[in-house]
C-alpha cells in the first residue's frame, strides 16, 4: 500500500513538473528565437553599412543616405564617418528623437569606440564595443553600445563607421511586437543588474525566467525573458494518473521485485569481476605494492613486490620492523624514519629514495611513494606504498653523462668547421675586392707615359685596398663572435650610410654586367641599431646574388633596387625595413623550400652559405629575412631591423 500511495504521488508530482517543464520550455524557445532575431537583424544592419560604405565616397551623399536609415532603425541613436585615426568625417543624429550626445560630450565617450575600432580592425569584420550609461538631456538616461565597421580600398584600412545602438530601443524594435507582449524582456548584467527593459508581464502565480546570451562580436549580451503563468491545473491529471496506477501497482510491485533480483545477481558479477580484474592488475605490474596497518605490519604485498625483494608474500605477510628486506647496517635508521612515518608526521604521497637487500645479500636503489590507506567510512586504516626499482634508471643517468660528454668534444669540433666555412665565404668579397683595387693599380704603374694623370686613381685605390683590408679583419672578428654566439657589438648606425659603405663594390660588380644600381630610401628614417659589419654583409650577399640572377642573355633592362622605409611597428618597438630588387628570372619553386638551406646552392662555385648566413645575422637582431615574386619579374629579398632608441638624426632621403 506505500508502495502504491508513493507510485500515485509521484505520478500526481511528475504531471505537474510536466506541466511546468513544458512552460519553461516555452520561454527557452521563446528567448532562443528572440537572440535568433536579434543576431538577424544586427546581420542586417552591417549589410546596410557595407552598402552605404560602398556607394558614397562624398560626405554630402553619405549624410542623405545616413539620415534615411536612421529613420529606418529606430533604435540607431548616431551614425559616424571617421577616418583611420578616429577623426570625425561625419555625423547624422537620428531625427526621432534629441540627439543623444548633446549633454555628454562626444569626445567624453569615444574609449569604448576606439577599443570596438581597433578589434574590428585586427578581425577585418564589426565589432561591438562592451554597453555604457549615457546621460540625456531630460535628466534621464540610457544604456548605449558602440557598433564599429572597418572601411577598407585596395586592402587599405581609410576609415570607420560607428552606430550608437540603444539598448532599450533595441529590444521595443526587434522584439516588442513578438515577444514583448507576453514576457518581459531585459538585457542584465552577469550580477542580475538590469541595463534594459521592454515588453510587459502577464499575471501569473509562477513566475518563469530564461537566460541567453547574445554573442557578438567583441561585446556579448544577457538576454533575459520573464513570464507571469498560473499554477498548472492538476485535476484532469490526477484522475487519469489514478485509474491507470490502481490497475497497474500490483504488476509494478512484482515487476520491481523481479528487477531487484535480478540486478543483485547482476551487481555481484559485476563485484566478482572486478575483483578478478584488480587482482590480475596487480599481478601484472612492476612496481611492487606494500600495504601496512597503523602499528607498521605489512598486511599486503602484491607479486612484483615479492619478486623485487626475492620473498614469498608469506614470510612478509605480518612481518614487523626489521623489515627483512632491510640492510643490516641501516636497521636503526630505518626503525627510526618508520617510527616518524606512523606517527604521521610525513606529508602523504611523498616520494622518496632507499636501498633494499634482496634474499642473496645484493643492494638496490628503489623509490618509494607513501600515502594514507583509507577505508570507505574516511578512516584512515594504515599506509600503501609503491616501490619502484631505479637501479636501470640510475645506469642509464650514467650513461647520459657519458654522451654528453662526447656530444660535448663533438660540438666543439663542429663549430671549429662553422667559423672556417663562414670565413671562406665571407672572406671571398673583400679579398677580391682588394685583388681587383691592385690589379687595377698595377695597370696604371705599367703605363710611364699616364704616371702623372693616374697617381690620384692609384692613391685612391689603395686608400680602397686598406678599407677593404681592415673590412677583412671584421669580418674575421664578427664571423668568431658569430660562431662563438656572442653578443656582437651593435651600433646606432643611418640606413644611407649602410647603402654608402656597400656601393663602392656593389658598382664594380654592377659595370662589369653592365647593371643600373638605384638606391631609393625613405625621407627622415630613423637609424638601426646593428652589428655594422654584419649587416653590411648582409646587404652586399643580397646585391651579389641579385646582379648574378640577372646575367642572362634574355635580361636586357638590368636594374638593382637598394630601398630602406619604414616597417610596421608596435608601441615597443619602431623597425626600418631593407629590401634588394632584381629584375632577374626569379626563383623556382623547387628551389624556393631549399633557399635557406646551410650548405645548398645553385651556383657550380657557390658554398651555399651565403643566404643561411644572411637570414641567421637578421635574426639575432631580432629581424625577419624573406623574398617574393616581382611582378612582371625579378625577385625582392626584405629584411628588418630594429631602429636605434633615443632621439637619433634621422636619415636623409635620396633617390
Amino acid at each position: 500500500m506505500a508502495l502504491v500511495v508513493a507510485v500515485l504521488v509521484t505520478l500526481v508530482w511528475l504531471a505537474g513538473r510536466y506541466e511546468i517543464s513544458q512552460l519553461q520550455a516555452e520561454l527557452e524557445r521563446d528567448s532562443a528565437d528572440a537572440v535568433s532575431d536579434i543576431r538577424s537583424g544586427l546581420s542586417q544592419d552591417v549589410q546596410a553599412l557595407q552598402a552605404l560604405q560602398a556607394q558614397h565616397a562624398t560626405i554630402s551623399s553619405w549624410s542623405v543616405e545616413a539620415m534615411a536609415l536612421l529613420r529606418d532603425n529606430r533604435d540607431w541613436m548616431r551614425l559616424e564617418w571617421r577616418d583611420a585615426q578616429m577623426n570625425s568625417l561625419a555625423f547624422v543624429d537620428s531625427p526621432l528623437r534629441t540627439p543623444v550626445f548633446e549633454r555628454t560630450p562626444r569626445a567624453d565617450t569615444l574609449g569604448e569606440a576606439t577599443q570596438a575600432c581597433q578589434r574590428a580592425r585586427r578581425i577585418n569584420g564589426p565589432s561591438y564595443s562592451a554597453s555604457y550609461y549615457l546621460p540625456l538631456p531630460d535628466g534621464l538616461g540610457m544604456e548605449v553600445m558602440e557598433l564599429c565597421l572597418p572601411q577598407t580600398l585596395s586592402g587599405e584600412l581609410v576609415g570607420y563607421t560607428l552606430v550608437t545602438y540603444g539598448l532599450q530601443p533595441l529590444l521595443i524594435e526587434r522584439l516588442g511586437n513578438t515577444f514583448g507582449r507576453r514576457n518581459e524582456v531585459s538585457f542584465i548584467e552577469a550580477d542580475g543588474t538590469r541595463l534594459a527593459i521592454s515588453g510587459m508581464q502577464r499575471r501569473g502565480l509562477r513566475l518563469f525566467t530564461t537566460q541567453q546570451l547574445v554573442d557578438l562580436p567583441g561585446n556579448t549580451l544577457v538576454l533575459r525573458m520573464d513570464s507571469r503563468r498560473g499554477e498548472p491545473n492538476l485535476f484532469p491529471n490526477v484522475l487519469t494518473a489514478l485509474v491507470t496506477a490502481m490497475s497497474m501497482a500490483l504488476i509494478t510491485v512484482m515487476v520491481l521485485l523481479v528487477k531487484d533480483s535480478r540486478r543483485r545477481l547482476k551487481a555481484e558479477r559485476d563485484l566478482a569481476d572486478a575483483l578478478a580484474f584488480r587482482k590480475a592488475m596487480e599481478d601484472s605490474l612492476f612496481t611492487g605494492l606494500r600495504a601496512r596497518d597503523l602499528q607498521g605490519r605489512i598486511t599486503y604485498v602484491n607479486p612484483a613486490f615479492c619478486d623485487m625483494v626475492g620473498l614469498p608474500a608469506s614470510a612478509l605477510i605480518g612481518r614487523n620492523a626489521p623489515m627483512p628486506y632491510w640492510p643490516p647496517e641501516m636497521v636503526d635508521e630505518y626503525s627510526q624514519r618508520q617510527a616518524i612515518r606512523l606517527a604521521g608526521n610525513a606529508p602523504p604521497r611523498e616520494g622518496f629514495e632507499s636501498v633494499f637487500m634482496r634474499q642473496d645479500g645484493t643492494r638496490f636503489p628503489v623509490l618509494i611513494i607513501e600515502a594514507p590507506l583509507i577505508n570507505t567510512r574516511g578512516v584512515q586504516t594504515g599506509w600503501m606504498g609503491a616501490m619502484i626499482d631505479i637501479s636501470e634508471q640510475r645506469r642509464v643517468e650514467e650513461m647520459s653523462r657519458a654522451s654528453q660528454e662526447r656530444l660535448q668534444a663533438t660540438a666543439r669540433l663542429a663549430t671549429v668547421g662553422e667559423m672556417a666555412s663562414l670565413l671562406s665565404h665571407e672572406l671571398n668579397q673583400p679579398l677580391a675586392a682588394i685583388a681587383s683595387y691592385a690589379n687595377g693599380s698595377l695597370n696604371l704603374l705599367k703605363d710611364p707615359g699616364s704616371l702623372a694623370q693616374s697617381q690620384e686613381d692609384v692613391l685612391m685605390a689603395l686608400r680602397r685596398i686598406a678599407e677593404q683590408a681592415g673590412r677583412a679583419g671584421r669580418v674575421i672578428n664578427s664571423v668568431h663572435d658569430f660562431v662563438r654566439r656572442r653578443d656582437q657589438t651593435r651600433e646606432p648606425v643611418a640606413p644611407h650610410a649602410l647603402f654608402e659603405a656597400i656601393l663602392p663594390l656593389v658598382n664594380l660588380q654592377a659595370r662589369k654586367l653592365q647593371v643600373r644600381v638605384l638606391t631609393r630610401i625613405e625621407p627622415r628614417l630613423p637609424a638601426v641599431l646593428c652589428d655594422r659589419t654584419m649587416v653590411e654583409q648582409v646587404l652586399l650577399n643580397l646585391a651579389r646574388n641579385g646582379m648574378q640572377a640577372m646575367d642572362t642573355p634574355d635580361c636586357r633592362d638590368r636594374v638593382l633596387v637598394l630601398q630602406a622605409k619604414r616597417a610596421a611597428s608596435n608601441a615597443e618597438q619602431a623597425w626600418v625595413e631593407l629590401a634588394v630588387t632584381d629584375v632577374g628570372t626569379g626563383i623556382a619553386a623547387e628551389v624556393a623550400d631549399q633557399l635557406f638551406t646551410p650548405f645548398f646552392t645553385t651556383k657550380a662555385e657557390g658554398m651555399g652559405l651565403g643566404l643561411s648566413l644572411c637570414r641567421t645575422v637578421v635574426e639575432q637582431h631580432g629581424g625577419h629575412l624573406e623574398f617574393e615574386a616581382q611582378a612582371p619579374k625579378g625577385t625582392v629579398f626584405r629584411f628588418t631591423l630594429p631602429a636605434a632608441p633615443g632621439d637619433l638624426p634621422p636619415s636623409a632621403g635620396k633617390a
